[in-house]
């Protein structure tokens, strides 16, 4: 069945209402890595309900709609489709408890050709269900490798280009370890893709064992990013975005380099991240925005 361009373009996602409270912003913390040290203050404040702070990587798991492009009336083959790019930019400090509003659209697709794919951009804006408050807007660009050739509009759509890393050495590096159970205890906060968990699920996906989502490699970036620049204040981290590169297995250790803003940039950041034990790029073209 060919891509449906005019069903996934006009169709409609259900907004998703989604309550939380400490105990979901600790669960996500922990899932990414916080507190492994129980006596470091500064990562205890997020997982401890005295004096508790939300990450600002937390709306990425807020009000979403698991898997809705599995819909075969879109005509994608699913089971080639990944996560190529993610952002988020913060319009308001993160509470740690309260009821958001999710609300899904796509926003463009561009045909890259025959053999070659197509790309789903898509948007997502959390707001406060209380008042109507836009909290944060999510973007992402799914990559459906199976798909291309359909006739849709090609690469001149695209919104714009990836984010240029420096060609300097990092002016910062930090390393953080990933614990074997993290992705069992990370998708209890709401992605229970059985690629990280099910071992016969990662070996029928070409991996030898269940990796890590890529959205808790780029919440662990995000961790670099508030301990290195940051004083982990997570009000300074106002937006962040990545490209996916290549999986990180549960254990492994993820060494985000960090390179600082200079003159008029002094509040964007460039990043990446890779596993240390491989010398592999995880993310690339890592973007951030921190408040002064």
């Amino acid at each position: 069945m060919p891509v449906n361009l005019e069903k996934l373009l006009t169709h409609k996602v259900p907004p998703v209402e989604h309550s939380y409270g400490p105990k979901d912003v600790i669960l996500y913390a922990l899932g990414l890595g916080f507190g492994q040290n129980p006596t470091d203050a500064k990562e205890l404040q997020f997982v401890y309900e005295k004096n508790l702070k939300a990450l600002p990587t937390w709306p990425l798991m807020q009000g979403y709609t698991p898997y809705w492009l599995r819909d075969e009336g879109f005509g994608l083959t699913f089971s080639h489709a990944v996560h190529g790019e993610q952002a988020i930019v913060l319009h308001a400090p993160v509470p740690v408890r309260g009821t958001v509003v999710g609300q899904e659209r796509v926003i463009d697709v561009v045909d890259k050709g025959e053999g070659r794919g197509a790309l789903i951009y898509s948007e997502r804006t959390i707001t406060d269900k209380a008042d109507g408050r836009l909290l944060a807007k999510l973007s992402q660009t799914t990559f459906c490798r199976a798909d291309g050739g359909f006739g849709g509009p090609g690469e001149r759509q695209r919104p714009a280009p990836p984010h240029a890393m420096p060609e300097r050495a990092p002016d910062l590096i930090c390393d953080l370890p990933t614990r074997p159970e993290m992705a069992l205890i990370y998708r209890l906060s709401g992605d229970i893709n059985p690629l990280h968990a099910d071992p016969e699920s990662a070996r029928s996906a070409g991996y030898p064992r269940p990796i890590l989502h890529g959205l808790a490699t780029m919440g662990v970036a995000g961790h670099a990013l508030l301990k290195s620049v940051c004083d982990y204040d997570p009000a300074r981290l106002t937006a962040m975005s990545v490209r996916f590169s290549a999986p990180v297995f549960p254990g492994e250790t993820i060494r985000t380099e960090i390179w600082q803003g200079s003159g008029k940039d002094d509040g964007v950041v460039s990043f990446r991240a890779r596993v240390k034990e491989r010398d592999v790029v995880a993310l690339n073209h890592g973007r951030a925005e921190i408040a002064g």
